[in-house]
């Protein structure tokens, strides 16, 4: 074997990629030759990718899924950034030099907006864009030097956000040539151009120039934060010079020392470890480099990186010392967020890598199943791992673990170079030396706490299967599970808890996929998935064997009978396990196909016949000729599919399987001592009998007729689902069975206990009969049912009954058990189940949403209901209210995030499309009015009249309230409404409605005892219109006035202050000044005396009155003098 060169002890780092996002850019339609990647940015949330045709693609990290696509018609995308503080701002550069920032209200679940667009570069080409680390601002930096700030003022900051700048847009300065980068840290900004290094303190509008030596090309500069044990040092600042050095600037812009780099370049690159080639490391030693740093990144705490056409440089500058550096040739741009670089290549390429200490990538690797290259990263970092800290993270019998994977015929140089490491790692005694050489290439072992070597068989031998007991078992597959643990790496890049979506339901679904439906070129299925799947089969084991002792505790007559019948299930079972498997599949198929034709032939025959009947129109328009045939039909549906036969044949299935199963029992037992018995093995053994027995009891309850089975019905769960056929159906005579059978549920043609047909029509049976039908029909038929018209039919016809509800439910909970979902949703929170509900889209209102949707509400209550909004319509407010009948609360909170989610201005149609039927409407109103409202007490008074300034209370819900109450409806829903809102003291409402119905008079009344001159506008017409009104009102208005001055006000301070005669309190005054406003003074004066109110004016009456007549003679000469200058040109025209 060829020695390979091995990697220093010094080198602990090392670039990793994980992840290939080449099928990411393809599904994005970014690696055609037309379309291609130009700019990248990258934050906690984001992945931020510009493109040459004007779009900005938003990729969420969490799951690497396209979120938002931002269109832009001003060119393409030159520079994009992203704001770090507030991941709900992102700012980006067009070819044509116009900077738009974006808010993508992703809190407020709206549309993405442009918040601002600046023309200020336009014309040029932007080089640089920067956030501020603390405000909503965006420097921006071009190639003439040019560098300005975008101040943002957005809905979010309010009143406080306001600035006695005008425009958004301040210069900052223009510099001597080309902005290369740009940094802003604490008030200060950094600025990089082709000469020098300029320091700027925006606050106090102070500039400095870094050092007095002027350089000559693409250099950059970064800010290097402050540690977070450096107590109060002040951060610094670095400068790329020429020559492969570095300034190192305090925060003033003073140079404090200069770094040289270039003979600590003369190291052999480290290599990346990636799946698309094995690393290789050379060990030769090259020249020294003299390189010129375009851009200086700071990256996680104490690096600063950059990079060239040649490769990326990773230096720790405080220590003067090369972190590594390796080969990435082609490199355009890089993002970085703490240790995670994205990598942007010329040819459009993004290269996810990770920077990470040696034994966490080797772990990692390990994990996700890369044993071969995890192999070879551990040869070559060898003295790495070797090291302390290495061999807390990778002990021995992990190393152990990795070996056991390789292919000892084909990989036999790497399982001797892992040999050759694990024999560093710990001293060659006798008793490990023999328990190592005992292990080969298909075992493993692990170092127990006790000390104990424990060996873990990846191939079964027969002689360890009979020597292992059922205990042994178990723990065994536990202590491998702990084998490999899910716990999160202490750096940030770690992405192995990330939910991704599982693309089938057949595949792996712990397997990770990319989103788009294209899985990773070089992913394997965690360890976890089998060990966890060899875990569940354990239990399931233990629980058969369990009951198969249970069954040994008859009676001596039952297991005489029973031995019998063991012999004879015995001997055919002994035939047929002689038959050949060909054989065997030949019989199976021949029987299958004539028991299936044979059984539904008659089915088949009658289902013709009921379809071409319904096809009648005389049967068609009658529907009690349709329940006639449906009938008929019906018999030969439960002859076939019928609970009864289906029970006594899984009956008969089961003992054939319970003695085949005993007898081998026997058997087993058979070589073990009797006198073994564990009294805790006897309770539990009592214990199952007495459930057999109780699940006797409930077989013979079902078989009882409808109406005792009505009485004893406890729960929709008491009886199992048939939600899959019991035998193969032709497509087409399924389609035909489906729609009959949700026929009879429609038209509640259901069968009785005795097996005969039975017609239940409105009104022949009792209530409890009738919903006990529907839920025994749903559960023999449940697999024959269309569960979409299943739901609208429950929803509809049995909104009282929640019992038919639960059943419906429960037979989706039956159909949905094995789901990702419902399997997630024991040990994942509640953000990943929606995300993954959202993954397995689009649902296309499919019930299954429903179910999911149900597990959801029962596990975290209402704060699940509010995130559903984002699958309407595939679930609708319907289901909802369904799903939380029993606290109408959260069902409120639901339609009111769901109605807010939209723009106003489409509130109004949503809600119109979401009332079917129409009679919904006053259900939700009453709720609405009902809940997060005032007390009624304080909005009526004894007399049923409105407290006064009672309509200025806070309603949870008046948004929706008023929603409801202005959609279009007939009268008399309208009349309905008014009544529930008068009732519950909503009178905004009331008095809207009232106007409506023209109740004028009735609206004044409500007016006046609510005291508010302000409900008296023309925007609403409730101003009055006639001098009937008028006078009516006045004397509302003199009625109003002497019950406040002999009783006082009824709400005291709190409404009114304490004073009855404001300038906005329904008095004669104030309305004789309204009258004056709308009608004249000259016409209401003559009113006034003529209603006897004259003497209730006051001299400001008469002084308003006085500057009326004035303005109205004005207006009147105005409007004179117009008319006459219109006359005289319009003549002058005509001459």
């Amino acid at each position: 074997m060829a020695s390979v060169p091995i990697i220093p002890d010094s080198y602990n780092y090392v670039l990793a990629e994980f992840e290939c996002l080449d099928p990411l850019l393809s599904a994005l339609r970014l690696d055609s030759s037309r379309l291609k990647c130009t700019c990248i940015a990258v934050s906690k949330r984001w992945l931020a990718l510009g493109s040459s045709g004007g779009g900005l693609n938003l990729i969420q990290k969490d799951g690497w899924k396209q979120r938002l696509f931002l269109a832009h018609k001003e060119g393409a995308i030159s520079r994009v950034a992203c704001c770090l503080h507030d991941e709900d701002y992102v700012a980006v550069a067009t070819s044509q030099g116009l900077v738009v920032v974006w808010e993508l209200n992703q809190e407020r679940r709206g549309k993405p907006e442009r918040i601002y667009v600046s023309s200020e570069h336009k014309g040029r080409k932007v080089t640089a864009l920067c956030w501020d680390t603390a405000a909503l601002r965006v420097f921006v930096g071009d190639h003439v030097g040019k560098v300005s700030a975008i101040k943002i003022n957005t809905s979010k900051q309010g009143k406080a956000a306001a600035t006695f700048v005008m425009f958004p847009v301040q210069i900052i300065t223009t510099v001597d040539s080309r902005v290369v980068q740009l940094d802003y840290l604490d008030g200060r900004l950094l600025i990089s151009s082709l000469t020098r290094t300029y320091l700027c303190d925006t606050e106090r509008q102070k500039f400095w120039k870094i050092g007095n030596k002027e350089r000559d090309g693409e250099f950059g500069a970064c800010f290097f934060p402050a540690g977070k044990n450096s107590g109060n040092q002040q951060p610094l600042i670095y400068c790329a010079r020429p020559g492969s050095r570095m300034w190192e600037v305090n925060f003033d812009g003073e140079v404090q020392s200069t770094h040289q780099f270039k003979q600590l370049l003369s190291s052999p690159p480290l290599p990346v470890v990636t799946l698309r080639l094995d690393p290789r490391y050379t060990g030769t030693s090259c020249s020294p480099q003299s390189l010129s740093f375009p851009k200086l990144l700071y990256l996680t705490e104490h690096c600063v990186m950059t990079w060239t056409e040649r490769g990326i440089y990773i230096f720790l500058p405080q220590s003067v010392q090369v972190l590594l550096w390796s080969e990435v040739k082609d490199i355009q741009d890089i993002a970085v967020y703490k240790s995670e670089l994205f990598c942007l290549h010329t040819n459009g390429k993004v290269v996810h890598l990770s920077l990470l200490l040696v034994d966490r990538c080797v772990e990692r690797l390990i994990r996700r199943g890369f044993w071969t290259l995890a192999a070879r990263v551990c040869y070559l970092f060898q003295n790495s791992i070797i090291s302390c800290r290495a061999r807390k993270n990778l002990p021995p019998d992990k190393l152990e673990h990795l070996k056991s994977q390789l292919d000892a015929s084909t990989q036999q140089d790497l399982v001797t170079q892992l040999e050759e490491l694990i024999s560093k790692l710990e001293p060659l005694d006798s008793a490990c030396s023999s328990r190592r050489s005992s292990i080969s290439s298909h075992e493993s072992f692990s170092v127990l706490d006790s000390g104990i070597y424990r060996v873990i068989s990846r191939r079964g031998s027969q002689s360890d299967e009979d020597s292992c007991s059922l205990h042994s078992q178990t723990f065994s597959e536990d202590e491998r599970l702990k084998e490999f643990p899910v716990h999160q790496e202490d750096e940030q890049v770690e992405l192995d808890n990330v939910s991704h979506a599982s693309v089938t339901v057949e595949a792996d679904r712990n397997e990770t996929f990319l989103p788009f439906s294209i899985p990773l070129s070089f992913r394997s299925p965690s360890p976890l998935v089998s060990l966890q799947a060899v875990k569940e089969s354990v239990s399931s084991f233990v629980r058969k064997t369990t009951e198969k002792i249970g069954t040994l505790h008859i009676s001596p007559d039952t297991r005489g009978r029973q031995e019998a019948k063991d012999e004879e299930q015995l001997q055919e079972l002994t035939v047929n396990l002689i038959a050949s498997p060909q054989e065997e599949k030949e019989l199976e198929q021949q029987s299958c196909q004539l028991s299936e034709e044979d059984h539904l032939r008659d089915l088949k025959a009658a289902t013709a016949e009921a379809i071409t009947k319904l096809q009648d129109p005389l049967v068609l328009l009658e529907p009690q000729r349709m329940r006639r045939v449906l009938q008929e039909w019906l018999i030969y549906l439960e002859e076939k599919f019928g609970s009864k036969e289906n029970s006594t044949s899984s009956i008969k299935k089961s003992k054939t399987v319970c003695a085949e199963e005993e007898r081998a029992v026997l058997e087993e037992n058979l070589q073990l001592d009797p006198t073994d018995g564990d009294p805790a093995d006897k309770e539990q053994i009592s214990i199952l009998k007495d459930c057999s027995e109780k699940e006797n009891t409930d077989e013979t309850c079902v078989s009882k007729n409808v109406h005792e089975n009505s009485t004893d019905l406890k729960g929709p769960l008491d009886c199992c689902f048939q939600v899959s056929p019991p035998c193969a159906i032709e497509p087409d005579v399924q389609k035909d069975l489906v729609e009959l059978t949700t026929l009879c549920f429609e038209l509640r043609v259901f069968s009785c206990g005795s097996g005969e047909a039975e017609e239940s029509s409105d009104g022949s049976l009792p209530l409890a009969a009738s919903w006990t039908l529907a839920c025994r029909f749903m559960r023999s038929y449940f697999f024959l049912l269309d569960l979409k018209r299943l739901k609208q039919c429950i929803i509809t016809m049995y909104a009282t009954t929640p019992n038919v509800w639960e059943t419906y439910i429960a037979g989706l909970k039956e159909l949905t058990c094995h789901s990702p979902v419902a399997l997630a949703m024991e040990n994942e929170d509640m953000l990943k189940i929606l995300k993954q509900l959202h993954d397995l889209g689009p649902w296309d209102d499919s019930p299954l949403l429903l179910v999911h949707a149900q597990r959801l509400y029962e596990k975290f209550g209402e704060i699940a209901l509010r995130p559903l909004i984002k699958f309407h319509p595939s679930i609708l407010p319907s289901d909802i209210k369904q799903l939380c009948r029993n606290d109408p609360a959260h069902f409120l909170a639901y339609l009111d995030s769901l109605v807010k989610s939209k723009p106003e201005d489409k509130r109004s149609s949503l809600l119109r499309s979401l009332l079917q039927p129409e009679s919904v409407r006053l259900d939700w109103l009453c709720l609405a009015v009902s809940h997060d409202a005032p007390q009624r007490a304080n909005t009526v008074d004894a007399e049923g009249n409105p407290r006064p300034r009672s309509h200025l209370f806070t309603w949870g819900y008046s948004q929706l309230i008023l929603l409801l109450i202005k959609l279009p409806a007939d009268f008399v829903t309208k009349e309905k409404m008014a009544d529930i809102c008068k009732s519950h003291g909503f009178w905004p409402g009331y008095l809207f409605l009232c106007l409506e119905l023209d109740r004028r008079i009735e609206a004044f009344t409500n007016i006046a005892h609510l005291d508010d001159l302000s409900l008296l506008n023309g925007e609403d017409g409730s101003i009055p219109e006639t001098i009937e009104e008028w006078k009516f009102l006045l004397h509302l208005a003199q009625n109003h006035s002497t019950a406040i001055h002999h009783h006082g006000p009824q709400n005291g301070n709190a409404v009114s202050n304490g004073s009855s005669s404001g300038p906005d309190c329904i008095t004669v005054e104030n309305v004789a000044l309204l009258l004056a406003k709308a009608i004249g003074p000259n016409r209401a004066l003559p009113l006034l005396q003529e209603c006897g109110l004259t003497l209730e004016l006051s001299e400001r009456f008469t002084g308003v009155c006085e500057i009326l007549r004035i303005a109205e003679k004005r207006q009147r000469a105005l409007i004179q003098s117009m008319l006459e200058r219109c006359d005289r040109f319009l003549w002058s025209q005509q001459a």
